[in-house]
């Protein structure tokens, strides 16, 4: 079994708790409250520009030009995430450049530089995996049996679509080559997987 995939089974049980939160679960069946997902909208678009700095230090790193090329390829693919969420705020009158990050927020993004800056492209990757794994996770769950139709199936058809799956695995065949599977990669892993969870909670209760 691959890194990605071990490091996602074993922390199956933050993947669930972020599915079973009531900001998640609001999405899904579109009762969610609009103020909470303007927060949210806000927080993200935040944690968004520093996962694609994180991404641009990755590849500054890389050891070789494959791997320079593929995170640089996931940077532009979390800045055509970023139009998406400007599309979200002009439609719930989010004015992204004003947002002030939440403690949740922050700590997740100060965590996420903090990692990019100071240890090495592969436990780089592992901090960031969590994120694309879970995404992807949620949107394919909240997509079963079929994509509802409601205020927040944009978001859910962005997520559980064709072409956000492949961005998951070309992070994963990088964990793959440059990541060595030990307890500084699992704790590193685990931690962020927690800020998932974490700042859907905060989205639910400060929104």
């Amino acid at each position: 079994m691959s890194i990605a995939e071990t490091l996602w089974q074993a922390n199956h049980d933050l993947a669930i708790a972020s599915l079973k939160t009531a900001f998640v679960q609001g999405i899904g069946d579109g009762t969610l409250p609009r103020e909470k997902f303007a927060y949210y909208v806000g927080q993200d678009a935040f944690f968004l520009e520093a996962f694609a700095r994180a991404y641009s230090i990755a590849a500054a790193k890389a050891p070789d030009w494959e791997g320079f090329g593929v995170f640089h390829q996931l940077a532009e693919g979390v800045l055509q995430e970023l139009r998406l969420h400007q599309s979200y705020a002009d439609q719930w009158g989010v004015k992204i450049q004003a947002v002030t990050p939440g403690v949740v927020t922050r700590r997740y993004t100060d965590f996420l530089l903090a990692i990019a800056w100071s240890q090495d492209v592969g436990v780089t990757t592992v901090a960031m995996l969590p994120c694309m794994r879970l995404y992807a996770f949620l949107g394919q769950e909240l997509a079963k049996p079929e994509i509802p139709n409601h205020q927040y199936s944009d978001w859910i058809r962005t997520y559980s679509s064709a072409e956000f799956e492949p961005l998951v695995q070309q992070l994963a065949q990088l964990a793959e080559r440059y990541t060595t599977a030990n307890t500084l990669a699992n704790s590193t892993y685990r931690y962020a997987m927690e800020c998932e969870r974490d700042f859907f909670d905060a989205a639910w209760e400060l929104g």
